[in-house]
């Protein structure tokens, strides 16, 4: 499983589990990239079906509903959804 890494300020190891066609995973994106965050990404629906099973099965520790966009922090912090707040009082 391959994510794709964007460079930035270190905030811990930031994991975003997103599909390609989310305008909420899209807004999730371009927030940390406005918060200069440096994080790690893949889009679900972009992957091959191996993949994705494997990626799915990831996801699913962190959100059993497997929904999107997940946000990951130090494998331990989840945010469901775009929450602006949220995301930018835990990584701003």
């Amino acid at each position: 499983m391959n994510f794709i890494h964007q460079e930035g300020i270190d905030r811990g190891k930031v994991l975003l589990f997103t599909l390609s066609t989310c305008i909420w995973c899209r807004k999730t994106k371009r927030l940390l990239e406005e918060l200069k965050v440096a994080y790690d990404y893949i889009d679900m629906d972009l992957l091959e079906e191996n993949e994705q099973q494997e990626a799915d099965r990831v996801l699913e520790r962190w959100n059993p509903r497997l929904s999107y966009p997940t946000l990951v922090i130090n494998d331990e912090e989840v945010i469901l959804g775009f929450k602006e707040d949220q995301i930018r009082t835990r990584l701003g």
